[in-house]
């Protein structure tokens, strides 16, 4: 147990999860990963556990806990082998709900904020574009105000839960002409007129549901607007933090698990008269990236306890997810080739953990706009702040 983050409560914590992930989860696993659909009973089953409402407040039927419980959340959710349920339900519990608590009123977090605790609905974050990806101010999708309404038109991509959600919380333009300064958040059923999704098909994450959604003329109300119009880019930005440090831990934690797995197949596995875990060149190679593992897992969890006393950490955040997602693929790549023929064989864990780590420096934010954003603020000083609800 790390002492300086986590409490005895937290290690209780993480043993109750695991036992509930082995015994409600992981028989389901395979199927899920060949069906590319997550049943509904587990979103309730989590819900009944409170392992939704983890970071919000007890009104909505939430816990109200400090941010090391999602860390435990999150890592043991990466030691079942599929990314792509983890996602499901993290992207549900920090991505959509994180909107809902921070920008919602009252009659959001009563109407979708508490039954979204509960497991009763699932919700998904849609901001990503097919023309846009990483650039989120040159979204296309608008929302035109009409009376007491807004008139939204476009389209959103790579939106975990895209299919399964019971609602949309979706970034728009009100006023185009402004850029980044014109965008608002929506939260729109998924059963609105003119609202259409389709499944994609991936290379890993295979059990979550990601989809492309398109809006045609959908007609929402306009107590529907999260917070101020206008305000959505720095709602965003701000949440980005969070997000990326999830991807950041999802990352340590994966990583961490490949390992063990390799050093448990190393010392079984026979050649050449010894075991693997005998051979200097594995041996330090092992070491090595165990080391670099060990970094970003106290990097993260330095960046999560300055997040939790709500510190602004923008820049930690980015760097977190940056260099844990690269430290993943690598020290993956490297377990994969211990296991030499087995690793590439599907009945082996490997091969799934190989193809799911490799959207870690995709989605979040790509590595390549992380390193632009920390060159802003590293060489050209340039200092982002907080939203202001």
């Amino acid at each position: 147990m790390n002492s300086t983050y986590f409490t005895e409560e937290h290690e209780s914590f993480r043993k109750s999860l695991k036992d509930f992930l082995q015994k409600e989860v992981v028989p389901h696993i395979e199927k899920w990963e060949k069906t590319g659909t997550i049943e509904r009973f587990i979103w309730k089953k989590f819900g009944e556990m409170g392992f939704f409402g983890i970071p919000y407040p007890e009104a909505y039927g939430g816990m109200n806990l400090d941010l090391f419980y999602t860390v435990v959340f999150l890592e043991e959710l990466q030691k079942i082998n599929s990314s792509g349920f983890a996602a499901a339900m993290w992207a549900h519990s920090y991505l959509a709900m994180t909107h809902l608590n921070a920008e919602g009123d009252e009659r959001i977090k009563n109407d979708y904020l508490a039954p979204s605790i509960s497991g009763e609905k699932i919700g998904a974050l849609c901001i990503s574009e097919p023309f846009g990806g990483s650039d989120v101010a040159g979204m296309r999708t608008t929302a035109v105000k009409k009376g007491d309404k807004y008139i939204i038109n476009g389209s959103k991509t790579f939106i975990t839960n895209g299919v399964y959600a019971d609602y949309y919380v979706v970034a728009a333009k009100t006023s185009p002409e402004l850029g980044n300064k014109g965008i608002s958040m929506f939260l729109l059923d998924s059963n609105l007129k003119g609202i259409s999704a389709t499944k994609l098909d991936k290379l890993g994450w295979r059990a979550s549901d990601t989809a492309e959604i398109a809006f045609d003329n959908v007609e929402v109300s306009a107590e529907n607007l999260m917070g101020e119009e206008g305000k959505g880019f720095p709602y965003i930005m701000q949440h980005f933090a969070l997000e990326r440090l999830i991807m950041a831990i999802n990352a340590h934690a994966r990583a961490e698990y490949a390992i063990e797995y390799a050093i448990d197949y190393m010392a079984k596995r026979e050649a050449f008269g010894t075991t693997l875990d005998k051979f200097q060149a594995l041996r330090h190679t092992i070491v090595e990236h165990a080391t670099d593992v060990e970094h970003c897992k106290i990097f993260n969890y330095a960046a999560v306890a300055r997040l939790n006393n709500k510190e602004y950490v923008v820049k930690e955040a980015t760097m977190a997810k940056l260099k844990s997602t690269k430290v993943a693929d690598d020290t993956i790549y490297s377990c994969l080739q211990m296991l030499g023929g087995y690793g590439y064989m599907e009945d082996y864990p490997m091969a799934r953990l190989f193809r799911d780590s490799r959207l870690g420096p995709i989605g979040g934010g790509t590595s390549e706009i992380l390193k632009e954003i920390l060159s802003k603020m590293i060489i050209d000083k340039q200092n982002y702040k907080p939203a202001v609800k």
